[in-house]
């Protein structure tokens, strides 16, 4: 519980410190003496967002600290994951507001984040404003505070996750179809590419080997030329002897003396080498003139396919190895295309199966709010009945609608505070004062679900007053017995419930206003609660009045 709050020049609050008992703690204080501020203040000690407006005109900073004790085990668990320690069960939190706009904050005296007070700060506090009362007009809303009544959180978690499952292959699945669609157009792109180079059926080198069967088929004249010429100093004609003839004439000659001559027998042998490689020559190049006579239609043949392979090469190229490169690359990317319509297959019929899951934890999730809506209306009745609104009728209208995050169903508390009508939507009927007593008939029923140990009341007896006031006193009383009340109040048929009365006053000190907190003792109370039933001096019969009021609050 909130145990110390220690405030210092924040707005008009120069300096001060609060003690809070652990039951019913309420503020008063006349209209703009600064209890709003306080509220700030606590604001943000929990982390909220604060403005540097809110430094005291002239100071370089606000501070404001807590001390807070009796820590629950889900405070102490969420210290243990900040890395931070904590002694003697008290739990010391600070935040310096600096008027450049700068802000300082600090949990047990080592500095954090103030994203680190504020998760500390919604396990400590719970805080009630006028606003909050806005939370009944927003019937998008009211299934949140149902769940909460039904402790459903376990049954929700379990449901989103599959739900958001569903969500996520619900995205892949229409990513993939806008993928598949302009896959399509790719696949008959890559179909064309595939077929145009497999319909030429083309070799490994075949490019090649064309372009030089060309290139000899351009220059057959002046190859056969030049080869009948080699063959004609090879072999001679009738006319004149040619080389092979004057070489075998030569090694004839020679042969004569190698019986007289043995050095002889090596040169002649080298010279019949020469002529049989000579004869062989002359063979071949006779044998490549008879094949040098050009086939027109393999010529124009070859032209046809030169031209298919180069203009192939230049779309795919600029080598032919490029272009294998392509076809085998088409081919991968087309069966990567392929193998994308059995995952949409695939994943169709997960999201089918996934669907009949959520459908179905959605149904029972709707069957448990449907249960738990009836336990809901008889408790609130009840706290409705007992805060001076005994003709009340709550429903609550449960509607299925469509798959969403929070189930199937469309929650929308009705309401009747009068006999003879039918209950209708809180949002168009309910006046101020009963969307107070609303909301704190909520806030009641739904205390024990959770373990947060101080609860917050910013003027919850707005729009009530006479014995609907004195019933919400009473309420809070009975609330205080569970957790540490603070409760900000017009009304004396709430201040007179107080353990600890605190009053807040606005005073001019040195041309300057300055906010004061002081904890009223018994014997000045009487004083306040007299102010505030008629607002003036009070007399000794108002007096007299107020200390019964307090006499009778302490004797229920």
């Amino acid at each position: 519980m909130l145990k110390e709050l220690y405030i210092e020049n924040l707005a008009v609050i120069e300096r001060s410190s609060i003690s809070f008992s652990g039951g019913l703690n309420v503020f008063t204080g006349e209209t703009g003496a600064g209890k709003s501020i306080l509220i700030n203040g606590i604001n943000a000690i929990l982390g909220q967002r604060v403005t540097k407006d809110i430094v005291r005109t002239g100071s370089d900073k606000a501070v404001i600290s807590a001390m807070f004790t009796d820590l629950g085990e889900d405070i102490i668990q969420k210290l243990n994951e900040l890395g931070i320690s904590c002694e003697d069960g008290q739990l010391f939190l600070s935040r310096e507001i600096r008027s450049d706009g700068g802000s300082l904050a600090r949990v047990n005296s080592r500095s954090v984040n103030v994203s680190a007070l504020r998760e500390l700060g919604d396990l400590l506090v719970n805080i009630h404003g006028q606003h909050d009362s806005q939370i009944l007009m927003s019937p998008e809303k009211h299934i949140h505070i149902l769940d909460s009544f039904a402790d459903a959180q376990p049954m929700i978690e379990d449901y989103q996750a599959s739900f958001k499952e569903l969500q996520s292959i619900a995205k892949r699945i229409s990513k993939l179809k806008q993928e598949s669609e302009r896959a399509k157009l790719r696949q008959s792109q890559l179909a064309e590419i595939v077929e145009e180079i497999e319909s030429l059926k083309v070799s490994e080198g075949e490019d090649e080997k064309i372009k030089q069967e060309l290139d000899i088929s351009k220059n057959a004249v002046v190859l056969s030329e030049a080869m009948f010429s080699a063959l004609q100093v090879l072999s001679g004609d009738d006319d004149v002897s040619g080389a092979i003839e004057h070489i075998a004439g030569a090694r004839e000659k020679l042969s004569r003396y190698t019986e007289i001559y043995p050095q002889l027998s090596e040169l002649v042998e080298r010279i019949s080498s020469a002529e049989i490689e000579l004869e062989d020559i002359a063979s071949e190049l006779s044998s490549k003139m008879d094949s040098l006579n050009v086939d027109p239609k393999r010529y124009d043949y070859l032209n046809d396919r030169f031209d298919e392979l180069r203009r192939i090469k230049k779309k795919y190229g600029p080598e032919m190895d490029d272009v294998f490169s392509t076809l085998e690359a088409s081919k991968k990317e087309l069966d990567i295309i392929s193998t994308s319509d059995s995952k949409l297959a695939e994943l169709n019929e997960k999201k089918n199966e996934l669907l009949s899951v959520v459908s179905k934890k959605a149904k029972a999730l709707s069957e448990f709010r449907t249960k738990a809506a009836k336990k809901f209306i008889n408790e609130v009745t009840a706290e409705l009945e007992f805060l001076n609104m005994p003709n009340v009728k709550l429903e609550v209208a449960q509607t299925a609608g469509k798959l969403t995050v929070n189930g199937m169903d469309n929650i929308e508390f009705l309401i009747s505070a009068n006999l003879g009508e039918e209950p209708k939507p809180i949002a168009k009927i309910a006046s101020g004062g009963e969307l107070s007593r609303i909301m704190l008939a909520l806030k009641n029923v739904i205390a024990d679900k959770d373990s947060i140990p101080t609860l917050i009341f910013d003027e919850i007896d707005t729009g009530v007053s006479g014995r609907a006031a004195l019933k919400i006193g009473k309420k809070l009383k009975q609330i205080s017995g569970l957790r540490q009340v603070l409760c900000v109040t017009h009304l004396a048929q709430i201040a007179v419930m107080a353990e600890n009365h605190i009053l807040i006053e606005k005073n001019t000190v040195s041309g300057r206003t300055v906010t004061t907190v002081t904890p009223l003792p018994a014997d000045r109370r009487k004083y306040e609660i007299a102010r505030i039933m008629s607002g003036e001096e009070p007399t000794e019969l108002m007096l007299e009045n107020a200390q019964s009021l307090i006499d009778n609050a302490n004797i229920d």
